[in-house]
């Protein structure tokens, strides 16, 4: 299987201080299912979501390349706002790696969710309108990773399903791109 599709990451990718960049194309490679591919910024494939049920379906698995499961992402049953925990294959199912609530704020529109990693909390926050894109914030307020809709070298915005992804260094890259499914699930983008 050739690992590299469009739409590629452009080589030219400016990232502030360290930061890795990838490219979410918010399509599946397996047809007829939902899903989204991640390119790091050289155009290989390093992760994939496949959603095998409806878009906002309960459950989704992000892969590597090679299909190995990384993290089982389910959506929790009877919880009115809206609530995923997500399970590190190969650790305890009773206890989940992340949880991810969905926020509903009249005073502060722009929290979208609260994560819980272990005991760290982090918030996803929009930026501006729906399509406009969101980062993740740590409880300080230090921005850990940034999703926007990918523009190219020359200007060029690409359409709504294909979006940038910077990612601090010092964050694990897989947590952060389950936060993104699962943000994407929530908003049914996949």
């Amino acid at each position: 299987m050739a690992n590299k599709v469009h739409p590629q990451a452009s080589v030219s990718d400016p990232s502030p201080a360290g930061r890795q960049t990838f490219t979410v194309w918010m399509k599946s490679l397996v047809c007829h299912t939902n899903g989204c591919t991640v390119f790091d910024s050289k155009g290989d494939i390093v992760y994939r979501v496949e959603n095998y049920d409806s878009k906002g379906g309960c459950e989704v698995q992000l892969m590597d390349l090679q299909g190995n499961i990384l993290y089982s992402i389910l959506s929790k049953k009877l919880q009115i706002f809206g609530c995923w925990n997500g399970y590190r294959v190969g650790t305890n199912k009773e206890q989940p790696c992340f949880t991810v609530k969905k926020c509903y704020s009249i005073v502060r529109r722009e929290i979208a969710c609260q994560v819980t990693v272990g005991f760290n909390t982090y918030w996803i926050v929009r930026l501006g309108h729906k399509n406009q894109g969101f980062k993740i914030l740590n409880i300080t307020g230090d921005i850990v990773a940034e999703v926007k809709q990918k523009q190219v070298s020359s200007g060029v915005v690409l359409g709504e399903d294909v979006l940038a992804l910077e990612v601090e260094p010092c964050m694990d890259h897989s947590l952060i791109v389950a936060l993104v499914t699962v943000y994407g699930l929530i908003n049914r983008r996949l």
